[in-house]
C-alpha cells in the first residue's frame, strides 16, 4: 500500500470500531483540545500554556507537509487521539530521521488505541523511507515508555533535569527504532 492509497484502516476487537486515517483540517480543533488537556494536566508535553489556534496550526502544518504525517484514531465515530511525525532536527543530515508524537483523549486510554496508532505511524514512516524514528518522552510517562518499548523502540539516551514543569525538574528519555537495515543512506 503506498502513501497515496492510504485513506484509512479499520480495526475491530477493541470493543468498538477503530479507524486510523490521515488528519484533516476538520480534526484540528479536537486534536488541539486533546493536546491542550495534556499541557494543563501532565508532563506529556513540556509546554506550560495551552497552544493557541495559531500555534496549533503551525504544529498541524509541520506534521502534514512534505513527507510528514498526522494520523487520527476515530473510535466509534469519535476522535480518540492522534499521532504524527515531523523533523527530528532541522539540519540536512537528519533528513532520514523523524520524531513521533502520540496523544490520546483520556476517555480512550487503555484500549489498545495507542498501540494501533503507533503501528500505523511506523508503517507510514517505512512507506516514506524513514530510517530512524525518535521518541522524546518524560521519564514520568510510563504509558508512553511502555508503548514505545513494546513497539521495538530502545532507550538510547537519558537527560536528567533538562526541563521543568509544575515546579519540578523533568528528565527526558530518548527512544529510537531503526526501521530498515540500509548500510548507507
Amino acid at each position: 500500500m503506498t502513501s497515496s492509497e492510504f485513506a484509512h484502516n479499520h480495526f475491530r476487537g477493541l470493543t468498538g470500531d477503530l479507524t486510523i486515517r490521515y488528519a484533516t483540517d476538520a480534526d484540528r480543533s479536537t486534536m488541539q483540545a486533546i493536546f491542550n488537556h495534556e499541557v494543563a494536566s501532565s508532563t506529556s508535553s513540556w509546554e506550560w500554556l495551552p497552544l493557541s489556534t495559531e500555534d496549533w496550526q503551525t504544529w498541524f502544518d509541520d506534521h502534514t507537509s512534505g513527507d510528514y504525517v498526522a494520523l487520527v484514531a476515530q473510535f466509534d465515530g469519535q476522535v480518540a487521539g492522534f499521532a504524527g511525525f515531523s523533523a527530528f532536527r532541522p539540519k540536512a543530515g537528519y533528513a532520514s530521521t523523524v520524531e513521533d508524537s502520540i496523544f490520546l483523549d483520556p476517555a480512550f486510554r487503555g484500549r489498545g488505541i495507542g498501540k494501533v496508532l503507533l503501528q500505523q505511524l511506523l508503517a507510514e514512516a517505512r512507506l516514506r523511507s524513514v530510517h530512524s524514528v525518535v521518541a522524546a518522552i518524560t521519564s514520568e510517562n510510563l504509558a508512553s515508555i511502555g508503548l514505545h518499548r513494546n513497539a521495538g523502540f530502545q532507550e538510547v539516551g537519558r537527560l536528567p533535569q533538562v526541563g521543568h514543569k509544575f515546579g519540578r525538574w523533568l528528565t527526558l528519555l530518548l527512544f529510537q527504532i531503526i526501521l530498515d537495515d540500509r548500510p548507507a543512506p
